[in-house]
Protein backbone atom coordinates (compact mmCIF):
# COMPACT_ATOMS: atom_id res chain seq x y z
CA UNK A 1 0.00 0.00 0.00
CA UNK A 2 1.37 3.34 -1.04
CA UNK A 3 0.99 5.69 1.74
CA UNK A 4 3.60 8.49 0.92
CA UNK A 5 4.89 9.67 -3.02
CA UNK A 6 8.14 12.33 -3.66
CA UNK A 7 6.79 14.66 -6.25
CA UNK A 8 9.18 17.14 -7.95
CA UNK A 9 7.06 20.70 -7.31
CA UNK A 10 4.05 21.54 -4.66
CA UNK A 11 0.28 20.65 -4.33
CA UNK A 12 -0.79 21.78 -7.51
CA UNK A 13 1.72 20.73 -10.09
CA UNK A 14 1.46 18.25 -12.23
CA UNK A 15 3.21 15.90 -10.63
CA UNK A 16 1.08 16.10 -7.43
CA UNK A 17 -2.39 15.74 -10.25
CA UNK A 18 -0.30 12.44 -11.02
CA UNK A 19 -0.38 11.00 -7.53
CA UNK A 20 -3.76 11.51 -7.34
CA UNK A 21 -5.12 10.35 -10.22
CA UNK A 22 -2.26 7.54 -10.29
CA UNK A 23 -2.71 6.34 -6.57
CA UNK A 24 -5.68 7.94 -4.74
CA UNK A 25 -6.22 11.51 -3.10
CA UNK A 26 -5.40 10.28 0.09
CA UNK A 27 -1.76 9.67 -0.69
CA UNK A 28 0.57 12.15 0.95
CA UNK A 29 2.85 14.10 -1.35
CA UNK A 30 5.96 15.16 -0.41
CA UNK A 31 6.92 18.14 -2.13
CA UNK A 32 10.38 18.49 -3.09
CA UNK A 33 11.76 21.02 -5.21
CA UNK A 34 14.35 19.51 -7.49
CA UNK A 35 14.48 15.64 -8.69
CA UNK A 36 17.52 14.93 -7.13
CA UNK A 37 15.60 15.72 -3.97
CA UNK A 38 13.07 13.10 -4.85
CA UNK A 39 15.54 10.78 -5.55
CA UNK A 40 16.92 11.20 -2.34
CA UNK A 41 13.80 11.00 -0.58
CA UNK A 42 13.01 7.41 -2.17
CA UNK A 43 16.52 6.33 -1.24
CA UNK A 44 16.26 7.79 2.13
CA UNK A 45 13.20 5.86 2.39
CA UNK A 46 11.13 8.72 3.39
CA UNK A 47 8.39 7.90 0.87
CA UNK A 48 6.97 4.73 -0.77
CA UNK A 49 7.42 5.46 -4.42
CA UNK A 50 8.24 8.66 -6.30
CA UNK A 51 7.15 10.25 -9.59
CA UNK A 52 9.17 11.75 -12.85
CA UNK A 53 8.34 13.01 -15.74
CA UNK A 54 10.16 11.26 -18.80
CA UNK A 55 9.24 12.68 -21.79
CA UNK A 56 6.81 15.99 -23.02
CA UNK A 57 5.02 14.65 -26.88
CA UNK A 58 6.12 18.55 -27.51
CA UNK A 59 9.76 18.93 -25.82
CA UNK A 60 10.75 15.37 -25.63
CA UNK A 61 12.79 13.68 -23.17
CA UNK A 62 13.65 14.60 -20.35
CA UNK A 63 17.55 13.25 -19.84
CA UNK A 64 18.76 13.86 -16.41
CA UNK A 65 15.82 11.57 -14.95
CA UNK A 66 16.38 8.72 -17.68
CA UNK A 67 20.64 9.16 -15.93
CA UNK A 68 19.06 8.99 -12.34
CA UNK A 69 17.03 6.30 -12.54
CA UNK A 70 19.91 4.52 -13.86
CA UNK A 71 22.24 5.87 -11.79
CA UNK A 72 20.83 5.25 -8.80
CA UNK A 73 19.32 2.10 -9.58
CA UNK A 74 15.65 2.62 -8.97
CA UNK A 75 12.93 0.63 -10.93
CA UNK A 76 10.37 2.00 -12.97
CA UNK A 77 6.74 -0.24 -11.24
CA UNK A 78 3.98 2.20 -13.58
CA UNK A 79 3.53 4.97 -15.71
CA UNK A 80 0.85 7.92 -16.57
CA UNK A 81 0.15 10.27 -18.61
CA UNK A 82 -1.76 13.51 -18.25
CA UNK A 83 -2.59 16.35 -20.64
CA UNK A 84 -0.69 19.50 -19.88
CA UNK A 85 -3.26 22.02 -19.82
CA UNK A 86 -1.47 25.23 -19.27
CA UNK A 87 -3.81 28.56 -17.69
CA UNK A 88 -2.72 32.14 -16.70
CA UNK A 89 -3.83 32.70 -13.30
CA UNK A 90 -3.31 35.75 -10.51
CA UNK A 91 -4.56 37.08 -7.26
CA UNK A 92 -8.66 38.28 -7.63
CA UNK A 93 -9.74 41.33 -9.20
CA UNK A 94 -7.22 41.91 -11.42
CA UNK A 95 -7.70 42.05 -15.92
CA UNK A 96 -4.55 40.82 -18.19
CA UNK A 97 -3.46 44.73 -18.86
CA UNK A 98 -3.10 44.51 -14.64
CA UNK A 99 -0.13 41.84 -15.18
CA UNK A 100 3.07 43.48 -15.44
CA UNK A 101 5.62 39.72 -14.98
CA UNK A 102 4.30 36.28 -15.70
CA UNK A 103 6.61 33.61 -13.60
CA UNK A 104 6.67 29.89 -14.72
CA UNK A 105 8.76 26.94 -15.45
CA UNK A 106 10.92 27.40 -18.55
CA UNK A 107 8.99 24.90 -20.09
CA UNK A 108 5.63 26.08 -19.43
CA UNK A 109 6.74 29.85 -20.67
CA UNK A 110 7.85 28.05 -24.05
CA UNK A 111 5.29 26.07 -24.90
CA UNK A 112 3.23 29.81 -24.04
CA UNK A 113 5.17 31.44 -26.25
CA UNK A 114 2.76 32.51 -28.96
CA UNK A 115 -0.32 33.55 -26.39
CA UNK A 116 1.88 36.50 -24.92
CA UNK A 117 3.16 37.77 -28.15
CA UNK A 118 -0.30 39.62 -27.95
CA UNK A 119 0.62 41.10 -23.96
CA UNK A 120 3.97 42.80 -25.15
CA UNK A 121 3.92 44.77 -22.16
CA UNK A 122 4.52 41.02 -19.89
CA UNK A 123 7.47 40.11 -18.87
CA UNK A 124 8.19 36.50 -19.20
CA UNK A 125 10.29 35.16 -15.89
CA UNK A 126 11.78 31.54 -15.68
CA UNK A 127 11.17 30.70 -12.22
CA UNK A 128 11.87 26.52 -10.52
CA UNK A 129 8.29 25.34 -10.48
CA UNK A 130 4.27 25.89 -12.36
CA UNK A 131 2.76 25.55 -9.26
CA UNK A 132 5.11 27.19 -6.37
CA UNK A 133 4.48 30.33 -8.28
CA UNK A 134 0.97 30.16 -7.68
CA UNK A 135 1.57 29.23 -4.16
CA UNK A 136 4.43 32.58 -3.97
CA UNK A 137 1.77 34.89 -5.42
CA UNK A 138 -0.89 33.77 -2.95
CA UNK A 139 1.30 34.02 0.12
CA UNK A 140 3.22 37.30 -0.54
CA UNK A 141 -0.34 38.35 -1.82
CA UNK A 142 1.62 39.42 -5.18
CA UNK A 143 0.12 41.90 -7.32
CA UNK A 144 0.42 42.66 -11.21
CA UNK A 145 2.46 39.03 -11.37
CA UNK A 146 0.89 35.94 -13.20
CA UNK A 147 1.51 32.22 -12.94
CA UNK A 148 1.23 29.37 -15.47
CA UNK A 149 -0.45 26.34 -14.03
CA UNK A 150 -2.89 23.62 -13.60
CA UNK A 151 -6.31 24.73 -12.65
CA UNK A 152 -6.24 22.49 -9.68
CA UNK A 153 -3.35 25.25 -8.56
CA UNK A 154 -5.54 28.03 -9.12
CA UNK A 155 -7.73 26.14 -6.63
CA UNK A 156 -5.81 25.23 -4.07
CA UNK A 157 -4.41 29.15 -3.91
CA UNK A 158 -7.18 30.77 -4.57
CA UNK A 159 -6.16 32.24 -7.76
CA UNK A 160 -8.61 33.70 -10.69
CA UNK A 161 -7.87 32.10 -14.42
CA UNK A 162 -7.48 34.94 -16.47
CA UNK A 163 -6.81 32.51 -19.67
CA UNK A 164 -7.32 28.74 -19.86
CA UNK A 165 -5.34 26.46 -21.89
CA UNK A 166 -3.29 28.89 -22.94
CA UNK A 167 -0.20 26.46 -24.70
CA UNK A 168 0.29 27.00 -28.39
CA UNK A 169 -0.14 23.21 -28.99
CA UNK A 170 -3.36 22.34 -27.36
CA UNK A 171 -3.16 18.75 -27.10
CA UNK A 172 0.67 18.81 -24.71
CA UNK A 173 0.92 15.36 -23.21
CA UNK A 174 3.94 14.14 -20.56
CA UNK A 175 4.42 11.17 -19.04
CA UNK A 176 5.94 10.21 -15.41
CA UNK A 177 7.47 7.28 -14.49
CA UNK A 178 6.06 5.96 -10.75
CA UNK A 179 9.53 4.56 -9.45
CA UNK A 180 10.70 2.64 -6.71
CA UNK A 181 13.79 1.27 -4.76
CA UNK A 182 12.75 -2.59 -5.65
CA UNK A 183 11.50 -4.27 -8.59
CA UNK A 184 7.87 -4.27 -9.76
CA UNK A 185 5.27 -6.00 -7.70
CA UNK A 186 3.19 -6.16 -10.72
CA UNK A 187 2.38 -10.05 -12.16
CA UNK A 188 3.94 -11.03 -15.28
CA UNK A 189 0.81 -11.76 -16.66
CA UNK A 190 -0.31 -8.03 -16.51
CA UNK A 191 3.29 -6.82 -17.53
CA UNK A 192 3.21 -5.20 -21.05
CA UNK A 193 5.44 -2.70 -21.24
CA UNK A 194 9.47 -2.43 -20.47
CA UNK A 195 12.24 -0.27 -19.93
CA UNK A 196 15.69 -1.07 -21.12
CA UNK A 197 19.07 0.25 -21.03
CA UNK A 198 21.97 -1.72 -23.01
CA UNK A 199 25.46 -0.56 -25.23
CA UNK A 200 26.11 -1.88 -28.60
CA UNK A 201 29.72 -1.82 -30.22
CA UNK A 202 30.65 0.21 -32.11
CA UNK A 203 30.52 -1.08 -35.59
CA UNK A 204 28.26 -0.69 -38.38
CA UNK A 205 24.67 -2.70 -37.83
CA UNK A 206 25.05 -3.24 -34.23
CA UNK A 207 22.01 -1.15 -32.99
CA UNK A 208 20.20 -2.01 -36.38
CA UNK A 209 20.85 -6.41 -35.77
CA UNK A 210 19.53 -5.59 -31.66
CA UNK A 211 16.36 -4.15 -33.19
CA UNK A 212 15.54 -6.76 -35.81
CA UNK A 213 15.84 -9.17 -32.85
CA UNK A 214 12.80 -7.31 -30.42
CA UNK A 215 10.79 -6.84 -33.68
CA UNK A 216 11.32 -11.01 -34.78
CA UNK A 217 10.06 -11.03 -30.87
CA UNK A 218 7.17 -9.37 -31.42
CA UNK A 219 8.23 -6.42 -29.59
CA UNK A 220 7.08 -3.07 -30.17
CA UNK A 221 9.43 -0.33 -30.41
CA UNK A 222 7.73 2.84 -28.46
CA UNK A 223 10.91 5.11 -27.48
CA UNK A 224 14.77 5.15 -27.77
CA UNK A 225 17.17 7.17 -26.89
CA UNK A 226 20.89 7.37 -26.86
CA UNK A 227 22.79 9.19 -24.04
CA UNK A 228 26.79 9.08 -23.72
CA UNK A 229 28.57 6.51 -21.47
CA UNK A 230 30.53 8.98 -19.36
CA UNK A 231 33.87 6.66 -18.50
CA UNK A 232 34.22 5.94 -22.31
CA UNK A 233 34.13 9.14 -25.02
CA UNK A 234 31.85 8.64 -28.08
CA UNK A 235 30.19 5.48 -27.07
CA UNK A 236 26.45 5.50 -26.29
CA UNK A 237 23.98 3.84 -24.26
CA UNK A 238 20.55 3.20 -25.12
CA UNK A 239 17.69 3.61 -23.63
CA UNK A 240 14.75 1.47 -24.66
CA UNK A 241 10.93 1.54 -24.49
CA UNK A 242 8.87 -1.55 -25.87
CA UNK A 243 5.38 -2.47 -25.61
CA UNK A 244 4.46 -6.46 -25.85
CA UNK A 245 1.56 -8.50 -25.50
CA UNK A 246 2.79 -11.36 -23.62
CA UNK A 247 5.40 -11.31 -21.11
CA UNK A 248 7.41 -14.80 -22.86
CA UNK A 249 8.10 -12.91 -26.07
CA UNK A 250 9.92 -9.77 -24.02
CA UNK A 251 11.71 -12.43 -21.86
CA UNK A 252 13.03 -14.80 -24.84
CA UNK A 253 14.35 -10.60 -26.57
CA UNK A 254 16.43 -10.12 -23.06
CA UNK A 255 18.18 -13.18 -23.56
CA UNK A 256 19.11 -12.87 -27.27
CA UNK A 257 19.95 -8.76 -26.24
CA UNK A 258 22.19 -10.45 -23.44
CA UNK A 259 24.61 -11.94 -25.61
CA UNK A 260 24.49 -9.33 -28.51
CA UNK A 261 24.74 -6.09 -27.09
CA UNK A 262 26.48 -4.88 -23.76
CA UNK A 263 25.45 -4.14 -20.12
CA UNK A 264 21.65 -4.58 -20.44
CA UNK A 265 19.82 -3.23 -17.57
CA UNK A 266 15.95 -3.64 -16.85
CA UNK A 267 14.95 -0.32 -15.48
CA UNK A 268 11.42 -1.33 -15.62
CA UNK A 269 8.46 -3.60 -16.11
CA UNK A 270 5.53 -2.45 -16.03
CA UNK A 271 1.79 -2.29 -17.35
CA UNK A 272 1.58 0.18 -20.64
CA UNK A 273 0.05 3.57 -19.35
CA UNK A 274 -1.85 3.95 -22.79
CA UNK A 275 -3.51 0.16 -22.57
Amino acid sequence: MIKTVAIQGVKGSFHHIVSQQFFNKDVEAIECLTFDRVVEALLNQECDAAIMALENSIAGSILPNYALIDGCNLHIVGEHYVDVQHNLMVLPGQSIQDIEEVYSHPMALLQCKEFFKKYPHIKLVEDKDTAEVAQRIQKKQLKAVGAIASVLASEIFELDILAHSIQTIKHNETRFAIVKRTNSEVPESEINKASIKFETDHKRGSLATILNVMSDCKLNLTKIQSMPVVETPWKYSFFVDVTFQAYLDFKKAKSVIKIMGHNLKVLGEYKNGKS
